[in-house]
């Protein structure tokens, strides 16, 4: 019983690690141009929840300073930052991927990767 408590309370390191890769997964094995952005946003979203989930401390609060509190834990404020940053990134990442794929639309007519490749081929 020891053992299933102890996997269960570690729960958001399997979500982290499933959607890690769902993401590398469509990443890799999709051809539609699409699909491989959602895939990397999946991807990008593991990985905030992961270092979301390293900086809560169990027992601690915020890192609001009062006078006369001593023996408080707090909790690192530093990947909130970091993931709010990260965060920007990534929508940035995902509009200019966005525009790109309807730039290749425009030009291609299709957002398959086998399909460019044919083209540009020949």
């Amino acid at each position: 019983m020891t053992a299933l408590t102890t996997a269960l309370g570690i729960y958001h390191y399997w979500v982290f690690a499933i959607l890690l890769m769902i993401g590398f997964y469509a990443v890799v094995a999709k051809t539609n141009l699409i699909k491989n952005l959602l895939g990397l946003s999946l991807f990008q979203a593991a990985v905030f929840l992961l270092y979301i989930t390293m900086g809560k401390v169990e027992g601690a609060t915020a890192p609001i300073f009062k006078a006369g509190a001593e023996g408080v834990s707090y909790s690192n404020p530093l990947p909130q930052v970091l993931i709010l940053t990260a965060i920007v990134v990534g929508i940035s990442t995902m509009a200019l991927g966005l525009g790109i794929v309807v730039r290749i639309r425009e030009e291609y007519g299709t957002i398959e990767e086998r399909s460019i490749r044919e083209i540009d081929q020949s």
